[in-house]
């Protein structure tokens, strides 16, 4: 444990690790604290794409805990970055919430549903046949298909909800295109945090309640991994891998004790 506190870079999940739904979880404030009071470069970290970093931070604010907005990176910012590196100035046909919208339009990237270079799927409660339809066929006529993150459910307080790569997967059987996902486990928004954090991924950990995301995509970052009980995996499941993470701990309030 001494070895994980004696890092400098600290990229942590947060449905699972520092809440559920809107529910702080016990030690969280007592973590970011010590996070702060230890001069640790952290980042929040999320594969959502529905909200933007200042609506991350109100939501923590609204559950009794202060992080300003520049500690919290999302799948929408990462897929912002990456598309608007591979074409600037390219239009976007989009399905997703505010967020993903708003990542987009600070990227340069202009919204059309006519002749689009992209289409790009994220979260959304405003999913329906027209959409898939639409999306189907700009594919078709060419536009790239992009999805924010591969997760293919997501948690609620009573079950599960569908998460991107069930919406993106309609597309992809109609038109027989495959997606590119940006968000993790892609390394590619691991190394933007790492960049965004100024620290070197030896220097790092990334802290997560996933095998399947988190864990995956600080290895193959070169991060050191710790794996939290306080979400969706229990130390039984991870026997399900074949990869596993450096440490398993209950939750982060077992990082500043």
């Amino acid at each position: 444990m001494d070895s994980l506190r004696n890092k400098t870079g600290f990229i942590c999940d947060m449905d699972g690790v520092l809440y559920h739904g809107y529910r702080l979880l016990p030690g969280v404030k007592e973590f970011v604290d010590w996070l702060y009071r230890e001069g640790k470069h952290f980042m929040f970290l999320t594969n959502a794409s529905g909200r933007s970093p200042k609506e991350l931070s109100q939501k923590l604010q609204r559950m009794g805990l202060e992080v300003d907005e520049n500690h919290f990176y999302t799948s929408a910012l990462a897929t912002a970055k990456f598309v608007a590196a591979q074409s600037p100035g390219c239009s976007a046909y989009v399905i997703g919430e505010p967020g993903l919208f708003n990542a987009l339009y600070d990227a340069g990237i202009t919204i059309n549903e006519i002749n689009p270079d992209y289409v790009i799927i994220g979260e959304t409660n405003n999913y329906n046949y027209e959409k898939i339809c639409t999306a189907t066929n700009l594919v078709l006529r060419g536009a790239r298909l992009i999805g924010t993150n591969s997760d293919i459910t997501g948690p609620i307080e009573d079950g599960i909800i569908p998460a991107c790569r069930a919406l993106v997967a309609p597309v992809e059987l109609a038109t027989g295109k495959n997606a590119y996902f940006v968000g993790k486990p892609n390394p590619l928004m691991m190394r933007s945090c790492l960049r965004l954090l100024g620290v070197h991924s030896d220097e790092s950990v990334i802290i997560g309640d996933r095998m399947d995301t988190d864990i995956i995509s600080g290895i193959e970052s070169g991060l050191d991994t710790v794996l939290v009980l306080s979400g969706v995996t229990s130390k039984a499941d991870v026997d399900n891998f074949p990869y596993r993470p450096r440490l398993i701990i209950d939750s982060v309030a077992d990082i500043p004790r």
